[in-house]
């Protein structure tokens, strides 16, 4: 059974992996309808690298952030963090590949697969955590400027992208919880710290007659009880 949740595992954290690689690039991070006549009706959407707007004819336009420094800080810190999660979800893919009991990769003892298992799954969850992070503070930053009745841009609501990151970043915490899991089903079923235990042998000592005890007892009867 362990071996079957260690793949489900990896399986599930690859997926969010994946999907967390499609949501940095997905340009529907925020969405905003700016309505009026037919003419001027268009939809303004951005993501952490450019804005893009489209009017009621379909025609799109996009421009790229100038500078980064010029950006406010919570987009810089979900760049960084989205990053860091795509970067640390490669390496426990690349160690999951490693450690799962499937695979054969050269002569690693089992017990030995099991910790780089469960470290592939603790870099797996610091990925989920990461882009659960950042998820979560863009979106607080929209909620709050619509809200905000004192806001006088433009207000945006939570686009596409924001849920496909959150369901990514889900599925990295589960996988890595199940890589984790894994590790202590491992441990107890290697062979090799079974052929290290050593077993003593009872022994039974018999008792041996010694010659004195032999000339006691046969001096212990009298000559006519031999006749």
């Amino acid at each position: 059974m362990s071996i079957a949740v260690e793949s489900l595992g990896f399986f599930m954290a690859a997926l969010g992996l994946l999907m967390l690689g499609v949501t940095l690039p997905n340009s529907y991070w925020r969405v905003s309808t700016v309505h009026g006549n037919v003419i001027t009706t268009n939809t303004i959407f951005e993501n952490l690298w450019y804005s893009c707007a489209t009017d009621s004819l379909g025609v799109s336009n996009c421009w790229e952030f100038p500078s980064m420094l010029a950006l406010s800080g919570y987009v810089q810190g979900c760049r960084a963090l989205m990053i860091t999660a795509i970067l640390l979800g490669f390496l426990g893919l690349f160690l999951g590949i490693l450690g799962l009991r499937c695979t054969k990769i050269g002569s690693m003892e089992l017990s030995r697969k099991a910790k780089v298992a469960a470290i592939a799954g603790a870099l797996d969850m610091l990925a989920g955590a990461c882009g659960m992070v950042a998820i979560s503070w863009y979106a607080v930053n929209i909620t709050q400027d619509f809200f905000n009745p004192l806001y006088v841009g433009t207000k945006y609501e939570l686009g596409p992208a924001l849920y496909l990151g959150w369901s990514a970043s889900l599925l990295c915490i589960l996988g890595g919880i199940c890589l984790c899991s894994s590790c202590c089903c491992a441990s107890q079923e290697d062979p090799t710290t079974r052929a290290q235990l050593t077993y003593k042998t009872s022994t039974v000592v018999m008792p041996t007659a010694t010659s004195d005890e032999g000339d006691s007892s046969f001096g212990k009867y009298g000559k006519n009880a031999y006749v």
